[in-house]
């Protein structure tokens, strides 16, 4: 397999910022998504294109592969690279070494490594060169699944992973950020792959999903929830309970509210960012009695016969 350079890929210098690199990829990806460019070609260039975003735009992923080139992943997972690799690019002028002034490449890993390639001759392909240079372990991901009341409520929970490596079981203690977003990732420092020859541990990262909620949709940092009211409340007005994600509340509703209207409580919402909530948004729902006592059929009867309200005439009117 030819190397593959992913910085002329995206048709950036090696130097690029990451904000650089970004930039080029969306631009280019617009241009050769298979949605929307039909020549030939235009999809292996859009898988390409992703290909190489996905390595550039991650710093570690980006620093194995300019020291290693195509052999970055399998140095990632803690082997060596391929010996005399021509993936493996080593800028000996930059280092204060010039390759016209020894015998072969030998001679310069030895200069540079040391005795590790002593005792080869002149033209003799080494094979001392020790491999146990320290390698990072790499990143594990696993989801976390919360209700919203603990993702709202965040706090110190104790939870149970396969490890992806061994599969035993593992425990861990997460610290829940209060307020946490569906798709937020939590780091755990140290906790992933194991490195290699002393090399650094990888991390954990927890994906947080939250799940489907009966009575609240989380929207942001708003909340939206329904409020069910009785007829004589929603024609009289007055105060009702409404249990939120912190307590129950009393929220005044207006005389003459039909379903579907709606109330703010400023502030009473989601987390934002800091200690800073989003609003909670109710709708009125009028709700009727399945079956009536007699004493309420009694006054629902006096109703129709007194009241001159036509709902259906309210409605055209509205629509006019």
């Amino acid at each position: 397999m030819s190397y593959k350079d992913y910085y002329s890929i995206l048709g950036v210098d090696r130097s690029a910022s990451a904000e650089e690199i970004q930039r080029a990829y969306r631009k280019l990806a617009r241009k050769y998504h298979p949605d929307v460019n039909t020549e030939a070609g235009a999809e292996d260039r859009f898988k390409e294109l992703g290909e190489a975003y996905a390595v550039l735009k991650d710093e570690k992923k980006r620093s194995l592969y300019d020291q290693y080139g195509d052999s970055w992943k399998a140095v990632s997972e803690g082997h060596a690279p391929p010996p005399n690799s021509d993936r493996v690019r080593v800028d000996f002028k930059s280092a204060g070494f010039d390759p016209g002034q020894f015998e072969d490449f030998g001679s310069i890993f030895e200069t540079i490594f040391g005795n590790e390639f002593a005792g080869a001759g002149p033209g003799t392909r080494r094979r001392g060169f020790r491999r146990d240079w320290p390698t990072a372990g790499t990143d594990h991901e696993a989801t976390l699944t919360l209700t919203l009341e603990e993702a709202f409520e965040g706090g110190t929970r104790e939870i149970h992973l396969s490890d992806s490596e061994t599969g035993q079981k593992r425990s861990y203690n997460v610290n829940i950020p209060l307020g946490v977003r569906p798709g937020q990732r939590i780091r755990l420092a140290g906790q992933g792959g194991k490195g290699a020859s002393g090399g650094q541990d990888g991390d954990l990262y927890l994906r947080v999903g939250v799940k489907p909620h009966s009575r609240f949709r989380l929207d942001g940092a708003d909340l939206h929830t329904t409020l069910p009211v009785a007829p004589w409340e929603a024609a009289l007005g007055g105060e009702v309970e409404l249990q939120t994600l912190d307590g129950a509340v009393r929220v005044k509703v207006p005389a003459g509210s039909s379903s579907g209207r709606r109330i703010r409580l400023k502030g009473k919402g989601y987390y934002r960012k800091g200690a800073s909530r989003g609003d909670l948004y109710i709708e009125i729902r009028v709700m009727v009695p399945r079956t009536l006592t007699n004493e309420e059929r009694d006054a629902m009867t006096r109703l129709k016969e007194v009241s001159r309200f036509n709902p259906r005439a309210q409605e055209r009117r509205a629509a006019q």
